[in-house]
């Protein structure tokens, strides 16, 4: 298969023809290496490749559910996922080494759902930035602009996607780390519900219930047929998401009805939404309006006021932190300090040290008047529509631009106040998505939009999704750096 045929397919087109036999899953691979070759000296998202392991390609008597995705070459992100064998170091020197035991619970399923995975993606330190700049490997660079981010902290996921590499990736999100790249590289990312895929068995929770499994891609059915493979808990979960009454791939050819949506251009933090992106709202709400859903201006009240919401959060994930790298400085004898830790990473968990029992109790009683007081907003809406993010992806260099006189409670705020949309919904359990709907007609960059929905209501998010991808496609957009008129050497 040659590379300019490979990257016309999404996921699910492409297991197709393996089941037919049109092509083999050797072919596959190879072209996804030569994509590889091709464009990831210019955006730096896959730190390493191997050989694929993973999917088997479908016998005789395969059903069809197990070979929607049969032999599709797949990237896992380098964090919050363990294939035995590989490394997997959390995007810091700390870690640098570190090699996975056994499969985690997420990668068995992986497995089973036939996907060919050959490689990983890079992920800011600790996937603690929403930009993916790490020491360790250098930055990710944006296909669009290769100046720019592509977000984080699954940068190196939807940068890979976004040029031609995969159709799908791994990415996690535990402030908007699914969303965030999403909208930056002009992608669909759909952050689950709490609950929805298991974190197991390692761990039972990440940063105490917000963080979540998923993927990007490029169209909306590779994300709910992947969604379908890997939802479902494990023994010992803490967290059990009610099961669909369907597979979200049906959902997808459902018509989502009149929906009840608010409108929220400005978030809660300092940054007012720049021109380009409020533009874009105002046309995502006239879309969808014209396609018969109700459609007003809405307030999103989070029960607390910004400043409480930050340290909140600051608290929980540093106070994480905290533990995670105490166990691997102990695991590989190496210091905590600028040798082996990024300066934004050293204070944060200096901040988490001082974190005491009361005030982690705190934060997680904010987290509760957070996830009331979402959750009663969709008593009145089905949905609300937002900007994933309030600008366009910012350059390159811009988050480190003073951060050695941040403590670890004024890095986060820096990080939120980039993205005041999508954290509360983390906070909250609750999904949402960014769709690739609009672009900025001066620069051409993409600009996602948010759509967030109550607990367990993926299925609304996906018939949306569908509906919009019919009605405002995007899958001919491609950005500057695209396997697919790129070749290696060039």
């Amino acid at each position: 298969m040659k590379l300019s045929e490979y990257v016309k397919h999404d996921a699910v087109g492409l297991a197709a023809l393996v089941a037919r036999g049109e092509v083999t899953r050797t072919e596959l691979e190879t072209a996804a290496l030569e994509a590889v070759a091709a464009v990831n000296p210019l955006i730096n998202a896959v730190v390493e490749t191997w050989p694929a392991e993973g999917g088997e390609e479908p016998d005789s008597g395969a059903s069809s559910d197990g070979a929607v995705l049969a032999g599709v070459p797949f990237l896992i992100k380098d964090l919050g996922v363990s294939m035995a064998g590989k490394r997997v170091e959390l995007g810091s020197r700390l870690a640098a080494g570190n090699i996975a035991a056994e499969d985690s619970s997420l990668m068995r399923r992986f497995r089973r759902a036939g996907l060919a995975t050959f490689g990983r993606t890079s992920t800011p330190e600790f996937a603690y930035s929403t930009t993916t700049e790490p020491v360790l490997y250098g930055p990710t660079r944006n296909p669009w602009d290769p100046a720019r981010t592509p977000g984080g902290s699954s940068g190196g996921s939807a940068a890979a996607v976004a040029a031609g590499i995969v159709p799908v990736a791994h990415a996690t999100d535990a402030a908007g780390s699914i969303r965030i790249p999403a909208a930056s590289t002009g992608l669909f990312g759909l952050k689950p519900t709490r609950g929805r895929v298991s974190m197991g068995p390692d761990v039972d929770e990440i940063f105490n219930g917000l963080a979540v499994h998923g993927s990007v891609s490029r169209t909306v059915r590779d994300s709910a047929a992947l969604l379908d493979h890997i939802r479902g808990p494990e023994t010992g979960d803490p967290y059990f998401a009610t099961q669909p009454d369907r597979p979200y791939s049906e959902e997808i050819t459902r018509q989502p009805g009149n929906l009840r949506i608010g409108v929220l251009t400005q978030g809660g933090g300092r940054r007012r939404t720049d021109g380009p992106v409020a533009d874009a709202v105002s046309r995502t709400a006239e879309l969808v309006a014209s396609l018969g859903h109700h459609v007003e201006e809405a307030t999103l009240d989070l029960g607390v006021s910004w400043e409480e919401f930050v340290l909140a959060n600051a608290r929980i994930w540093t106070s994480n932190l905290v533990p995670w790298l105490d166990a691997l400085a102990a695991a590989f004898d190496r210091p905590i300090d600028p040798s082996t830790v990024q300066t934004e990473m050293l204070a944060s968990y200096a901040f988490g040290r001082q974190v005491t029992g009361a005030d982690f109790v705190s934060a997680l009683g904010v987290r509760n008047t957070v996830a009331r007081s979402i959750g009663r907003y969709f008593t009145q809406y089905d949905l609300l529509l937002t900007p994933t993010l309030p600008e366009l992806p910012p350059l390159l260099g811009v988050y480190a631009e003073g951060v050695e006189n941040l403590d670890g409670l004024g890095w986060l705020d820096r990080l939120f106040d980039r993205s005041p949309f999508t954290a509360g919904f983390n906070v909250a359990g609750t999904p949402a998505m960014s769709v690739p709907l609009s672009t900025d007609p001066a620069t051409g960059l993409p600009i996602g939009l948010q759509f967030a929905a109550g607990y367990g209501r993926e299925d609304t998010l996906f018939r949306l999704a569908a509906q919009l991808e019919q009605a405002a496609p995007w899958a001919h957009r491609t950005p500057a750096i695209w396997a697919g008129t790129h070749s290696a050497g060039a």
